[in-house]
């Protein structure tokens, strides 16, 4: 195998295992030890006797799977035994922590023996919060899980059989809605009667395929009824293959894919021939599991069908069935309301919830990490792929609202908003602010006005804008092109308007203020007329005139050319006031703000001051914290003099007149100015004891070159730019951004709008 020597390198070094235990709470002093031992360690231990269900919230019980297996059924290596199956055991927890923040401890079991098995996972369950068998061997599996279930209060789920069922099963759903046709008249073929084939095809039944329409195989071909080892007095006697017997002439594979309009299988590659293919029914849909190869490769299923619906276990064909879609999120929502078990109405909203996201929009950071430009619902986009991150929040938030509504959930979750936000730190902490400015754009949403109206990622973060309920999205451009991308595109766009400039009912009164605004400024009114036919006038307008609340640029044009248009709309009510462009940039969780990073060259010391007091205000009005303010150069205090130096310490002064309540002190080196601890200790007289958190460059030079080197090289995620001193919500679209982003900043505008509106009593 290719990955032989990169394999046990990734397994070996820089130490061995995959995964590790790492403490919660600080160990550094002895009375940091006094209390996660003894004595401290006494008090939660006297709580939880008393009330067991408190172990919940005193110990890590809660967030901790087991995840058990005895080793009989390694992937595809067999019963290789349970030290082998270690590193997959291993593997299991890391997909567990990286997808849905949920701890493992993994436990490889020396027997064969079911009840055994059975048996040590009731002595644990004290331990865990919930159960993951895995790779254990059929029948011995179904009787396991049944048995625990049964007798544990704690979710209990064997992977092997319900991820691949529930992973396929919402494959199933969006494939048939593709082709349109009724699950309750389809007939399907299962090929492989083990853990996986038999769970898949209860699944299918439960989702509504007629029982008396599914055909089973395993090795010796078709389940019938009157075959010998299905008899009970048979000495290998299986009542998991019993059940799907039929009564039936078909013997084979062959003869039972003849017709047929899906094929499941979980068996062994190559079993399934083109001629196989051809014989099934119009729009055929075939999921080929088996790994690594499948039962039939993707590029011959195609050539024997243009009709063909295809899936694999395989990530280099479409529509990967991958386990990782199902059990971190399944359990994450599990946990979270203290589930008693995972039943079936809650595998059947995962399924669903899954076969709901691949209809949405994909997420640019999707389409990267798979190198690819396009992601579509359609025959070869049925399921969402594990790295996307929505899937945490749709999944879980589904499997947590169905133990809830089954009574299964010993702790309801009652603000469903909160709980999808806090799914979203498992994703990124750095985006709690984020979170936070969304959220309140949900409470009072505005027009957003797009100038770029038939831009891809325009429309696509359009759609988010409504999806996530932040604003109404007004796309500038012809509505017929933007109605035809919209189709392209796949988007639907409720409530969006679509508006050309030209034609707008507006227009004429557009032209007339703008006239007035520039008339002494070199603009006649021909050049009044012709310059709001260009959305980029026409956009700021809008919101100038009230029909709109934010502006959002296109991404097509340089910098200054996108700025122009708004300075001019906004000429008059920028008098006095200081235009400068703000990062955001989130490091460790800790947000700081960059200015001006966009606008001024070589800003003078009014204008530092201008720039500074227009931070503040931002900073302010997006009620994110309380501004902090660093005047930075290369010096300290006066420790070195220079005309960069003298400027920022004259602008402090004159900061220090104006606003003696504001924090702001310098100049100041960066690496001073953002460490609490060298401020107090070297600086005691600091107004910025607490370290700051906004950050005011000498010059565009510095400012520019900081943001672009932190967010390339210091693991910092960026937020900008965002306009200060335009008076209105006016915003920039970089063309490197992608529809998170604008989204973000569209988020951002919403919050300087209601701001505003607050102020003047209009909120």
């Amino acid at each position: 195998m290719r990955y032989d020597r990169e394999a046990i390198e990734y397994h070996s070094s820089p130490r061995p295992g995959k995964i590790e235990v790492r403490p919660t709470k600080p160990c550094s002093t002895q009375h940091d030890l006094s209390l996660a031992y003894t004595p401290g360690v006494a008090v939660p231990c006297l709580e939880i006797e008393k009330n067991p269900e408190l172990a919940y919230s005193y110990t890590s019980k809660g967030n901790l799977v087991g995840v058990v297996s005895n080793g009989t059924a390694v992937l595809g290596l067999g019963n290789i035994g349970a030290l082998a199956g270690k590193p997959v055991m291993e593997g299991k927890g890391v997909l567990f922590k990286r997808f849905a923040g949920v701890d493992v401890f993994d436990l490889e079991l020396d027997t064969k023996d079911p009840d055994e098995v059975i048996r040590t996972c009731e002595i644990l369950a004290p331990t865990l919060g919930g159960i993951n068998l895995e790779d254990i061997k059929a029948p011995e599996c179904f009787y396991i899980e049944e048995t625990l279930k049964e007798r544990l209060d704690i979710p209990v789920f064997h992977d092997d059989q319900h991820g691949t069922a529930i992973i396929s099963g919402a494959a199933l759903i969006n494939a048939l809605e593709l082709i349109g046709k009724d699950i309750a008249k389809i007939k399907v073929v299962f090929n492989g009667a083990g853990a996986a084939g038999i769970a898949c095809a209860k699944f299918y039944e439960t989702l509504g395929v007629s029982h008396e329409n599914i055909i089973l195989c395993d090795s010796k071909g078709v389940l019938y009824t009157g075959r010998e080892d299905l008899d009970p007095a048979h000495p290998k006697y299986n009542k998991y293959k019993a059940y799907f017997a039929q009564k039936t002439d078909l013997r084979t594979l062959s003869e039972a894919m003849d017709g047929a309009d899906a094929f499941a299988g979980v068996s062994v590659a190559d079993c399934v021939t083109q001629d196989m293919v051809r014989s099934m029914a119009k729009d055929p849909i075939i999921f080929a599991m088996a790994n690594p190869d499948p039962e039939i490769t993707y590029p011959d299923a195609v050539a024997a069908r243009e009709d063909v619906i295809m899936a694999t276990g395989r990530s280099d064909y479409p529509n990967q069935v991958n386990n990782v879609l199902g059990f971190p999120f399944i359990f994450r929502g599990a946990l979270d309301v203290r589930a008693r078990g995972i039943n079936e109405e809650m595998k059947t909203a995962a399924a669903r919830s899954l076969a709901a996201l691949a209809k949405e929009d994909v997420p640019d950071s999707v389409l990267r990490a798979y190198h690819v430009e396009k992601m579509q619902f359609g025959k070869e986009y049925l399921i969402p792929k594990p790295f996307d991150p929505r899937v945490l929040t749709w999944e879980a938030v589904a499997v947590a609202k169905a133990a809830v509504d089954t009574g299964v959930a010993r702790l309801p979750i009652k603000d469903w908003d909160e709980y999808r936000e806090r799914l979203e730190q498992y994703l990124s902490g750095d985006r709690t602010t984020l979170r936070r400015i969304i959220r309140r754009a949900k409470q009072e949403p505005q027009r957003i006005v797009f100038a770029e109206g038939t831009g891809e990622k325009i429309m696509r973060a359009a759609q988010l804008v409504i999806d996530e309920r932040i604003g109404t999205p007004v796309l500038l451009g012809v509505p017929e092109l933007i109605e035809a991308k919209r189709h392209e595109l796949g988007l639907a766009l409720d409530g969006a308007e679509f508006i050309n400039p030209e034609s707008a009912p507006q227009y004429n009164t557009y032209v007339d203020e703008y006239y007035r605004l520039r008339q002494r400024k070199g603009v006649n009114k021909e050049e009044a007329r012709r310059d709001m036919r260009s959305r980029d006038y026409f956009g700021p307008m809008m919101v100038r005139m009230g029909d709109a609340d934010v502006f959002m640029s296109d991404q097509s044009r340089h910098y200054p050319n996108m700025l122009r248009p708004m300075l001019k709309v906004m000429s008059d009510r920028i008098e006095g006031r200081m235009l400068c462009g703000v990062m955001m940039i989130t490091i460790d969780h800790k947000d700081y703000f960059l200015a001006d990073t966009a606008v001024n060259v070589d800003p003078t010391v009014d204008e530092i001051v201008g720039i500074t007091e227009e931070l503040h205000n931002l900073v302010v009005g997006l009620g994110l914290s309380v501004p902090r303010i660093a005047l930075l150069s290369f010096s300290n205090f006066g420790s070195v003099r220079s005309l960069s130096s003298n400027k920022m310490r004259a602008a402090v002064e004159i900061l220090w007149d104006k606003h003696p309540d504001w924090q702001v002190d310098g100049e100041i080196q960066a690496d001073i100015a953002v460490n609490p601890d060298r401020l107090k200790t070297g600086y005691p007289f600091t107004k910025i004891p607490n370290g700051a958190n906004c950050l005011v460059f000498p010059n565009l030079d510095s400012a520019n070159t900081s943001f672009r080197l932190l967010s390339s090289l210091g693991h910092a995620s960026k937020t900008g730019p965002l306009m200060a001193g335009l008076d209105l919500p006016m915003h920039i679209l970089l063309p490197g951004l992608d529809v998170n982003d604008i989204v973000d900043l569209a988020a951002i505008g919403v919050n300087q709008a209601m701001a505003r509106k607050r102020q003047k009593g209009l909120l």
